[in-house]
């Protein structure tokens, strides 16, 4: 099917391709079949009508075999469009484990980006073809949803915790960006625009743009202009009020009424901003709340912060959950079995002993 028809927008990344696939075979196969359907209706209809007025039609029962055919042959089919299906969404959702992170603010009416390397951009993305890019989102005040029909994605942002999205770019263009859910009055206006460079042109353009620090550098930085250090990396002779986060992110997190969860980006941003509603096992919820003083953007740099203390700092490798909680035993008590050190503040200052990774 043609890609230039106005009712298909180019497909411009490798998730596209596959939707393209099985929407085009579902439409043959439904064509199909309601061309069939249609046409025995019309044949019934034509060499079974009633010729006489009082004509009776003569009693005649099923075959088997036609029973068994009709029945079994569509359940085949919707087996097989289940699957292919099924293998397509989690494509789809599923990022790569070599995806790059970039973060995205909806707001009315406009998207705001954050490169990794701390370039900022509004209403418009760049980003190098054939790299997957993992887009972490969240919303300033209400449901939006990032859509790019090129890439056939679409993914509603909310506020107060964080949706993701990826996709690869396979050619290089200039792709409409939508908002999807009608978000207030100037909703048309909310749109924008993915720049699709080479990798060459991408990393001109990177050095061009306005200069920034990583976004882990900035978080780093808030995370000592918070204060948050002196709970979360005590000094020499001093108790530890609040848990290590070496090797916090993605590992399991005991609290105090006894539940267990994965340190997630919304179970970090939730332990900013509203501490008291998930306290770590072995602390108290003595940490205020950070709620109205730091903005989603901020937000956004302390949890690539916190993230990035799940490597070890120099050499890139993860901190093992064992390693963890014996950090945490030489400086504070230690959390309940089983369960790395979480968080229930902001992150950390890096310190000259045990320094932050440098961002991407």
């Amino acid at each position: 099917m043609r890609q230039d028809l106005p009712l298909f927008p180019a497909a411009a990344s490798t998730g596209a391709h596959q939707v393209d696939a099985i929407t085009y075979v579902w439409l043959v196969v439904a064509a199909f079949f309601s061309l069939l359907i249609a046409g025995l209706i019309l044949y019934f209809m034509t060499r079974y009508r009633r010729r006489t007025p009082d004509g009776v039609g003569a009693a005649t029962g099923s075959p088997l075999l036609l029973e068994v055919a009709w029945s079994a042959i569509p359940l085949a089919i919707t087996l097989v469009m289940f699957a292919w299906g099924a293998r397509v969404f989690f494509y789809i959702y599923r990022p790569p484990s070599n995806a790059v992170e970039y973060f995205a603010v909806g707001k009315q009416w406009m998207w705001k980006f954050q490169h990794p390397e701390g370039n900022r951009e509004i209403d418009e993305l760049h980003v190098p073809v054939g790299q997957p890019v993992k887009m972490i989102m969240t919303s300033e005040d209400v449901i939006h949803s990032f859509y790019v029909p090129a890439f056939r994605m679409k993914q509603d942002v909310l506020p107060g915790r964080y949706t993701t999205t990826w996709f690869q770019a396979d050619r290089p263009g200039t792709y409409h960006l939508f908002c999807a859910e009608y978000c207030g009055t100037e909703h048309s206006r909310m749109i924008g625009s993915i720049v699709v460079m080479e990798p060459t042109d991408y990393q001109a353009w990177l050095s061009g743009a306005a200069p920034g620090q990583s976004i882990v550098a900035s978080g780093a930085q808030l995370f000592e202009s918070l204060a948050c250090n002196t709970c979360h990396r005590p000094g020499p002779g001093m108790a530890a009020r609040g848990p290590r986060l070496e090797g916090l992110f993605g590992h399991q997190v005991v609290l105090a009424d006894g539940r267990s969860l994965v340190a997630n980006e919304d179970y970090l941003r939730e332990s900013i901003v509203a501490p008291a509603a998930k306290v770590v096992a072995g602390y108290q919820p003595i940490m205020p709340t950070f709620q109205g003083q730091v903005t989603e953007e901020q937000l956004v740099e302390l949890i690539a912060y916190v993230k990035s203390l799940s490597a070890t700092p120099g050499d890139g490798t993860p901190v093992s959950a064992e390693a963890s909680r014996a950090g945490a035993a030489a400086t504070g008590p230690a959390i309940a079995p089983g369960a790395t050190a979480p968080t229930s503040r902001a992150p950390a200052t890096p310190t000259a002993a045990n320094p932050a990774p440098p961002g991407r």
